[in-house]
């Protein structure tokens, strides 16, 4: 062990017998220590959390909507199945669904609620979305072309106050034209299921409904409004949206869930870059109040100093002592610092319920936001990234202090002594 570093070491620690001005200065340390090892922490599990967001709102944004999407001009698709062949044929395309989607009024029992309404084929539909997965009651494979049946979001559901087997009425804005005046379409559907995404937005607004029986609804003979598409790689999706531009031969829009969902993950992608710059701010303050350890240290030692400097000292040594008593405090607080941030991060699924259970509040309100509970995604790039720049930032407050220590004359120190 070389001597700067048992020095500093030795300045680091604090002793029982020490006098008034160094418990001061470990007081300070210790402070010091604890606002690195907070900042550090924080940040982790902040930034874990907002991958938890980004990981959540794809899985469950995705988990009901399409990769890519290929829809008419118009709205509507004569034949849908040779583009779905034609789109068949890229080499990421997995699977292809056809679609029919408009808006309608659901009413049951004196109670309206409008909604959006898409005609699916059960089956098609299970290789391009996860419905099936997230079914609470009933089945998807219940929707029969002319049983009108009907699954609701779990959400839409409680507000008709409808379970399954309950008769609900659909009203389609397209009115029939008579000579005494124009008559909203209707038609009584047979709920046969109620799925939760664990996403309000379709939970509370989306009902599904049979191909066929949506195409009768609505008028659409043997058009639909789009086919659906899942590919072998989500984050792939802009690319092969432009490539589907040359296999697919008709006269239609190609859009995939970047564009279509894009204000979502670029929102959560420029908080999650602010929140990084706000708690940095935080450690950085933390990780100065090294400067102010430093200098009171560099005045109690200052006897010390000139000793060590009579002894041979190089001002490089008497600097390397006190950059490793800063080093020292800022590596303790950030070791302190990412064992509890990981800790936290990766049991929040635990704490946060607790919290909720303990205060009887609720952090993320379901009709509020698209994500009711709080995800956690630990990635150790971030928690390297985070280490890192704390510990450069730990450094560089040491350094104007311990170049002040190097350059202190002995003479002058020892006068007075």
């Amino acid at each position: 062990m070389s001597y700067e570093f048992l020095v500093g070491l030795r300045y680091t620690r604090s002793k029982r017998r020490a006098r008034k001005g160094n418990r001061f200065i470990s007081f300070i340390s210790l402070v010091s220590m604890a606002g690195i090892a907070l900042g550090v922490a924080a940040l982790i599990v902040v930034l874990s959390v907002m991958n938890g967001f980004q990981r959540e709102l794809r899985t469950r944004i995705l988990g009901v909507a399409s990769h890519v999407q290929v829809t008419g001009f118009d709205g509507e698709l004569a034949n849908w199945q040779r583009i779905a062949d034609e789109a068949s044929k890229h080499p990421r395309v997995l699977a292809a669904a056809p679609f029919v989607q408009a808006q309608g009024m659901l009413s049951f029992d004196q109670t309206v609620r409008g909604t959006l309404v898409r005609g699916i084929l059960p089956d098609a539909e299970d290789k391009v979305a996860d419905f099936a997965q997230h079914m609470r009651a009933g089945r998807l494979d219940e929707l029969q072309p002319g049983g009108f049946g009907i699954v609701l979001g779990a959400d839409l559901a409680r507000a008709l106050r409808v379970t399954v087997g309950d008769k609900v009425t659909l009203i389609a804005p397209q009115g029939l034209v008579t000579p005494a005046a124009i008559l909203p379409r209707l038609k009584q559907f047979r709920v046969t299921g109620i799925f939760e995404v664990g996403m309000y937005e379709y939970d509370s607004s989306l009902a599904l409904v049979h191909l066929q029986d949506a195409q009768a609804l609505y008028r659409m003979e043997d058009r639909v409004s789009g086919v659906r598409l899942k590919l072998d790689d989500l984050f792939k999706a802009p690319q092969v949206a432009r490539e589907l531009m040359g296999y697919v031969q008709a006269d239609t829009l190609i859009s995939d869930w970047t564009r279509a969902h894009a204000n979502f993950f670029r929102a959560v992608q420029i908080e999650k870059n602010v929140m990084f710059i706000i708690l940095l701010l935080i450690v950085a303050v933390a990780a100065f109040n090294i400067v102010s350890t430093l200098v009171m240290a560099v005045q109690d030692k200052r006897a010390d100093i000139a000793i060590l400097r009579t002894l041979g000292a190089s001002p490089g040594s008497i600097m390397g002592i006190f950059v490793i008593q800063g080093a020292l405090i800022g590596v303790v607080g950030l070791a302190i610092g990412v064992i509890g941030g990981v800790a936290l991060a990766l049991n929040i699924d635990v704490v946060v319920p607790a919290i909720e259970r303990t205060f009887g509040i609720q952090f993320l309100a379901k009709d509020v936001y698209y994500i009711s509970d709080l995800p956690s995604q630990l990635l150790w790039s971030d928690v390297g990234v985070i280490a890192t720049v704390s510990f450069v930032l730990t450094l560089v407050a040491t350094l104007y202090p311990s170049w002040r220590a190097s350059r202190l004359n002995p003479a002058e120190a020892l006068r007075y002594e």
